[in-house]
């Protein structure tokens, strides 16, 4: 396991050190999903060097995309480490083997990974787990609807063949149902696959009105390119899991056109001023990009961005009960991860209660169009 120490404050007080808070990190830097473990990275290093006033550690361990490494590495923080809190994965499959990895270890764990089974249905395992991202059903929603305005009578699915694909056709094909689209074909791929032909050939068969690509990171291009190939001329839809720079350098022009929702750090300069997310995210779009360059921002790096500002407010309530290092101060810092409200962050307004650790309303989507290598809002 690859461990990158990304920052250390150190503090003293009339002469004693400072209470240390410590956080652990599991990202996917490597693998299929490092478009999106990589931004997160940079995010992190670009972060405050203290958490509710105290100087924090922070540790962040790859897990290569990777669900028994993502669990290792959690098992390493809480074990080892005895970290206070934990961020992470980057995808579902890993966030949810952590979370069955956490068990009874009342270790406060936010997740960046979009599922909603990460903190659904609420449990004692999940009174410690929250997430950053929008619900897959809140995004489906926005897809289905997008659909329905634009005259979509009939779609295919393509999508991972693990928990992500699943959960992304579970709530589409419901939505979809309901409003009156049918479903014409549903086809997996691997996400290490090189090639799809196979699906391709079978959703152009379809003749769909639209396509849903149901795929996170560079790996989401592959179906895409091999419809495109064939000759497929109906709308294109993708999840925001490829809500990144390298998607769109990947992509290039073979993506104008595509429909996405994504969270509004995205097209921070569109948003009307009214919108509770405008500044926080352009906020974060200055400083990410300050570093990275114009362009490079992202909705995984602004995740976890959100997720490090929460904590930050969440700490600042714990430490007045409790000292880092101490299982009360971990059960004090779940308490007031619970009572996060209205909190608007750049990627929409988080309220978490004791029966929603997603806590994201309507507020937190936006439709694009990608066009010219760039996010554009969608009509």
């Amino acid at each position: 396991m690859k461990r990158v120490a990304l920052f250390a404050g150190l503090a003293l007080a009339a002469g004693m050190a400072v209470a240390q808070v410590k956080v652990g990190v599991t990202l996917s830097v490597t693998g299929p999903a490092a478009s999106l473990g990589i931004p997160e990275r940079n995010t992190l290093a670009l972060a405050p060097k203290q958490l509710g006033g105290l100087p924090v550690q922070v540790i962040v361990l790859d897990d290569g995309s990777d669900p028994t490494r993502a669990v290792a590495n959690t098992q390493k923080l809480v074990a080892e480490e005895k970290v206070d809190a934990i961020l992470g994965s980057t995808i579902t499959p890993n966030s949810l083997a952590m979370v069955e990895a956490l068990g009874d270890k009342e270790t406060p764990l936010i997740s960046l990974s979009a599922s909603a089974r990460i903190v659904e249905p609420m449990d004692a395992k999940r009174r410690w787990v929250f997430k950053t991202p929008q619900n897959d059903t809140l995004m489906a929603n926005a897809i289905v609807q997008h659909m329905a305005r634009n005259g979509v009578k009939t779609a295919a699915y393509i999508g991972f063949s693990n928990a992500y694909g699943e959960s992304w056709y579970a709530e589409f094909s419901k939505l979809a149902q309901a409003a009156g689209i049918k479903i014409v074909a549903n086809e997996k791929y691997a996400p290490t696959d090189t090639s799809t032909v196979a699906q391709a050939l079978k959703v152009v068969g379809a003749n769909p009105d639209a396509v849903l690509i149901g795929a996170s990171g560079t790996p989401a291009f592959t179906p895409q390119a091999g419809l495109l190939e064939r000759g497929y001329k109906g709308r294109i839809y993708q999840t925001h899991g490829v809500a990144n720079a390298d998607f769109l350098r990947v992509g290039g022009k073979a993506l104008d056109g595509t429909l996405v929702p994504v969270g509004p750090n995205l097209v921070a300069e569109q948003l009307p001023d009214s919108h509770p997310s405008k500044k926080p995210a352009l906020d974060y779009v200055r400083v990410y990009e300050g570093q990275h360059g114009a362009g490079s921002r992202s909705l995984f790096g602004a995740l976890t961005w959100d997720a490090w500002f929460v904590l930050d407010a969440a700490v600042a309530k714990a430490a007045k009960s409790a000292k880092p290092g101490t299982p009360e101060f971990r059960r004090a810092l779940r308490d007031a991860l619970e009572q996060t409200k209205d909190f608007a962050a750049a990627t929409g307004v988080y309220n978490w209660t004791a029966t929603d650790h997603a806590g994201l309303d309507g507020r937190a989507v936006v439709m694009v169009r990608i066009q010219d290598g760039a996010w554009r809002l969608a009509p």
